[in-house]
Parts: C-alpha cells; structure tokens; sequence
C-alpha cells in the first residue's frame, strides 16, 4: 500500500493541549486501523521555538519561518491511495491548526 506522511500542525504549544485532545492521540492508531489503514510511525515535536537551521552552511536558533502554527508532529500511514489518506488525516486530533497529507517518495518504512 502506498504511504504518506501526516504534518501536524498546531498553534497551541504543546504543554498547553487540552486533555482530550491528548487522550484522541492516544486512539487514533486504533481508529485508523479500524478504517483499513495502518500507522507505521508516529512522533511528537517540541515547539518551534527550540528548533535550530543548518542554511547555507550557517547555523541559527529559532525556526526557519515564523508563522502561527508550528509543526508539532509527524505520522507516517499505509493507506489505499490518496482519498484514504485524506479519510484517516481526518482522524488527527488537532486543538488550533491542521494537517497537511504528503505521498513519501524514493523509500519504504520498514517494519
């Protein structure tokens, strides 16, 4: 099955997530299994704040563009094809942001 990368992006840091949205992190495995997809990987990240750039050779703090939402995790999915994708995307708990759904190129994720 193909797979696909689900960006998650979120404008509320993460130590001030609600609680349930926590606790649907913790069941949208099940949930995304239960609609035929599979969850290969999945992490969270700190805010962008505590990112550091390699660009051009020159080491920076901070994030590489300043916007609103920051990207605060990443899940990688088996799913049918794009549509599926797009359906178990859906699933991700988000408290102020969104997803973004990206088809991975070149290798496989291996079990």
């Amino acid at each position: 099955m193909p797979q696909y990368a689900i960006l998650m992006y979120e404008a509320t840091p993460p130590d001030e997530l609600p609680p349930e949205v926590l606790e649907a992190h913790g069941a949208v495995d099940a949930q995304m299994a239960a609609a035929g997809g599979r969850v290969l990987a999945g992490v969270a990240l700190r805010e962008a704040a505590t990112a550091t750039v390699v660009r051009d050779g020159l080491v920076t703090d901070g994030p590489f563009i300043e916007t609103k939402e920051g990207l605060a995790g990443i899940t990688v999915i088996e799913a049918r094809d794009l549509d599926h994708a797009l359906e178990l995307a859906r699933m991700v708990p988000i408290a102020s942001g969104g997803v973004e759904v990206r088809p991975l190129l070149g290798f496989q994720v291996l079990d």
